[in-house]
């Protein structure tokens, strides 16, 4: 299904599977071979950054959370 020597470029939710994936550290090698032979690296960075973005953002909105409901 997800066969590297397909030649077909990554879908966007292979890409952000990836991304995930290489922020947790547990890409597998089948998927990293696929991503560096059909991929675009402008979109993984594009991804990547979102992504880190996103988790930056959610992350002050829990630390506000907590401190707003340690205030009471």
């Amino acid at each position: 299904m997800d066969d590297p020597s397909q030649g077909k470029p990554p879908t966007f939710w292979q890409m952000l599977h990836s991304v995930l994936a290489a922020a947790l550290g547990v890409q597998s090698g089948k998927n990293r071979a696929r991503d560096f032979t059909h991929g675009k690296a402008s979109h993984f960075i594009a991804l990547g950054v979102l992504f880190t973005l996103v988790f930056v953002l959610v992350l002050i909105g829990l630390v506000q959370l907590a401190m707003h409901l340690t205030a009471r």
